[in-house]
């Protein structure tokens, strides 16, 4: 298979983002508009024909490409409608320009040399009483403690209400500059491809908020923030249980995304949840490692 390397000024965006759409693994991580929100210069590597594509994240540092992983974007690696064998896989991290990289693969790519990283998703194909039986007891206790609180929940919060609230409650976010994530949420709002719920409670005030983004048939559970009465008050709960009821007997899945956080896994795992994985690679050269840190001249 001949491998293209593509600067991003090179790219044909209508058959990149045809490629993504058809593609048996869509992400909306790997569409035009997310990458060049999150990597805006990123590059790609194409088969002919756009036939098989992968996404490169490159960043600088005192003049030293390399390639890693975007904020808020869990999993990139190769996209196809065609099968994807390993040895393609292999063949396009062979083809990687770059000497130093750390990047994640997605969960359809056949498994490669690297660490494994769990997913917790649950399959929204059945009703909702089927699905809550699956739920741990200490979520069952929780939901019905929120319960308790009246807590109401909405889907017509606007992106800027969101913003306003997420970074009132979460002064310390640096995965990404504000302003990014900002265009970030609102694109995805305009786009169609968000919702945003909200918990408020008895006095009709917003206590808790989840950024729901919409992948193909993935619903992905991004950006959650509570402020310490949506804490106190189990509101997350709450909302995750409201996204379960409406989506059940569905063709979603409920993407919690993967974390190593002890008590973060255990509160997606408690939704009854399975475990898919997705790899990750990494290289760094020992010379770019030097000149990254500026101790050559």
């Amino acid at each position: 298979m001949k491998i293209r390397h593509l600067a991003h000024t090179e790219i044909h965006f209508e058959h990149w983002d045809r490629c993504i759409q058809n593609a048996a693994n869509s992400l909306v991580y790997a569409e035009s508009w997310f990458l060049n929100l999150v990597s805006p210069q990123w590059e790609a590597l194409v088969s002919e024909n756009y036939e098989y594509v992968m996404p490169l994240p490159v960043k600088r540092k005192c003049g030293i490409p390399f390639l890693v992983q975007p904020p808020l974007t869990q999993q990139l690696g190769v996209f196809s409608s065609h099968k994807i064998e390993e040895d393609i896989v292999a063949q396009f991290i062979q083809n990687i320009p770059y000497r130093s990289y750390h990047l994640n693969f997605n969960e359809q790519n056949p498994c490669i040399k690297g660490v494994q990283h769990p997913n917790f998703v649950l399959n929204l194909n059945r009703d909702y009483d089927t699905i809550a039986a699956t739920f741990s007891t200490n979520t069952k206790r929780n939901i019905k403690k929120a319960q308790q609180y009246h807590i109401e929940i909405k889907t017509d919060i606007t992106a800027t209400d969101f913003l306003e609230f997420y970074h009132a409650v979460e002064k310390n976010y640096k995965e990404l500059p504000q302003t990014k994530l900002d265009a970030l949420v609102q694109e995805s709002v305009i786009r169609g491809k968000a919702t945003i719920y909200g918990a408020y409670n008895e006095d009709s005030k917003l206590i808790s908020t989840l950024f729901l983004l919409h992948s193909h048939q993935r619903l992905i559970y991004l950006l959650p923030v509570s402020n310490l009465e949506g804490k106190e008050v189990l509101a997350m709960f709450k909302i995750v249980d409201e996204i379960i009821q409406n989506h059940s007997n569905s063709k979603y899945l409920l993407d919690f995304s993967g974390s190593n956080v002890r008590n973060i896994a255990r509160f997606y795992d408690g939704f009854g949840t399975s475990l898919n994985y997705y790899g990750e690679i990494k290289h760094w050269s020992i010379n770019d490692f030097i000149k990254h840190f500026c101790f050559w001249k």
